[in-house]
């Protein structure tokens, strides 16, 4: 883990904490980002004290495919007063997510910027980032390498999550060794989703859209990631890497009693 407090002088102290808090703590020391126990009870404390945090609104995908309306894409969506993009960013905020990246494809992008300019007005930092290629959501997501190096939230661009607790999902993160965490809920459909077989919070394996199922737990369109997870090759993420992370071992879920909504049209609008 990079090291952000190397100039600023540190003082060595003195605590009492509970065998299972401290177990805990030592749960989080991988010997790589986080080196002893030291470093992880700084790392709490920054979170748990509202260190930025970083997120990324990933809208990327062809523009036609993502408007509902002329003057209307998915992440542009009025809904109830606001923009769906606006609601993303109020929610992450909320959550002391102020370094946001928002990666889409031009037009998408240039929408999106005529709503939330900057981020100055929403209390965050917002940074665009061009899709250029259109190759998948991992592509996508890998515009951003080089640019992240800590762990970092990922939500779909084209939900709405203001139910969904993200904390707790960027807390068990933080208490694993995996390189994602998914969001899970529940779902009826589950043909329209990634399905997850899961032990624990564990997860064994991972089918995006299966044709035939039993199992009604899904991916959420978010999750928490390793920047490790940039360095994966596979165009998807729901097609190439969540599935070789379920393989390997370093794919885990957290599941939501609440469930995000999805908005692909104006019959999504209007339900909402």
């Amino acid at each position: 883990m990079k090291d952000t407090n190397k100039h600023i002088m540190k003082k060595k102290i003195s605590i009492t904490i509970s065998e299972k808090t401290l177990k805990d703590i030592d749960g989080i020391v991988d010997r790589i980002f986080i080196q002893n126990r030291s470093q992880a009870i700084e790392h709490l404390a920054n979170v748990a004290l509202g260190e930025n945090k970083t997120a990324v609104i990933l809208a990327g995908g062809d523009p036609e495919y993502l408007k509902i309306s002329n003057d209307e894409y998915r992440p542009t969506a009025k809904i109830k007063g606001m923009r769906v993009c606006e609601l993303a960013v109020k929610k992450l905020r909320e959550n002391n997510f102020k370094n946001i990246f928002i990666v889409a494809q031009n037009k998408v992008l240039t929408a999106i910027f005529d709503i939330l300019k900057d981020g100055s007005n929403f209390g965050v930092k917002i940074n665009y980032v061009e899709d250029k290629q259109n190759l998948g959501t991992a592509e996508t997501l890998r515009n951003l390498k080089g640019r992240i190096n800590s762990n970092f939230l990922v939500v779909f661009g084209d939900i709405i999550f203001s139910k969904i607790n993200i904390e707790e999902l960027w807390k068990q993160h933080l208490m694993t060794k995996s390189i994602v965490t998914l969001m899970l809920t529940t779902s009826g459909s589950p043909s329209r989703k990634g399905v997850v077989k899961i032990e624990g919070n564990k997860i064994l394996a991972f089918q995006q859209k299966p044709e035939k199922t039993d199992i009604y737990l899904g991916f959420s369109s978010i999750f928490v990631a390793d920047p490790q997870v940039l360095n994966y090759d596979g165009n998807s993420l729901e097609q190439d890497i969540f599935p070789k992370l379920a393989k390997r071992g370093l794919l885990s879920g957290h599941l939501s009693s609440e469930k995000e909504i999805h908005i692909h049209s104006k019959s999504d609008v209007k339900k909402v």
